[in-house]
């Protein structure tokens, strides 16, 4: 069954249709394997930065606060004791915590086929013939995007949540993208998805969408 759908230029005018394989756009949803790729995803991400210090690593304590007997206070040692204020931590967060996790390469595709194929049956899905910039202009691409959103797509104005898909990196179109608020630009190598999933709709052009196609079909 092909599936197919419009395509428009940077005026939000529609100046054609384009069709999608259904081995990309067409693959039915497993929620259970979508939540699976998204962890595995987000925890391989995960910095470990949280790290406390064990009485090894404490400064100090090099000399016995008091000597063993006589004094009628508890015997001590080194005040690195965890038990004393400035001493090490017992049992506290690592920055050697290993958070890796592990899917199959099958899946991992299937569950970010499942995610494409979501934005196609939502509509939220809008094809561009192409996506350029002549000068360093946030204001310009703002107003594609605004007219995209009333054109294209039923989006929320006041919310706006777009990811843009282009086939290459572009430094004006980096520049002029940057800043704006719900509005994110990858390349079409960098395909991820979580990117997919946290942004309600979902911007490509021609030459991103038959990359992804010849990579994933």
């Amino acid at each position: 069954m092909s599936i197919k759908v419009k395509v428009y230029n940077q005026q939000a005018e529609e100046v054609g249709e384009m069709e999608l394989s259904d081995k990309v756009f067409g693959v039915k949803a497993n929620a259970a394997l979508v939540h699976q790729a998204v962890v595995t995803q987000m925890a391989n991400e995960r910095k470990v930065i949280a790290h406390t210090k064990d009485r090894g690593e404490v400064r100090g304590g090099g000399r016995k606060p008091w000597k063993q007997k006589g004094t009628g206070r508890a015997r001590v040692g080194s005040s690195r004791s965890p038990i004393w204020i400035g001493g090490g931590v017992t049992f506290g967060p690592r920055n050697d915590r290993n958070f890796k996790m592990r899917i199959n390469k099958k899946m991992k595709q299937q569950a970010l086929l499942m995610a494409l194929s979501d934005k196609v049956a939502n509509d939220c899905l809008v094809v561009l013939d192409k996506l350029e910039m002549q000068e360093f202009k946030t204001k310009v691409f703002k107003s594609i995007i605004e007219k995209l959103g009333k054109q294209a797509v039923k989006a929320d104005n006041k919310k706006p949540s777009w990811l843009i898909m282009v086939d290459g990196a572009e430094e004006k179109l980096n520049y002029s993208a940057r800043n704006l608020v719900g509005i994110k630009l990858i390349n079409s190598d960098n395909i991820n998805l979580v990117d997919l999933l946290k942004y309600k709709n979902l911007v490509m052009t021609k030459v991103a969408v038959e990359k992804v196609e010849e990579k994933y079909r």
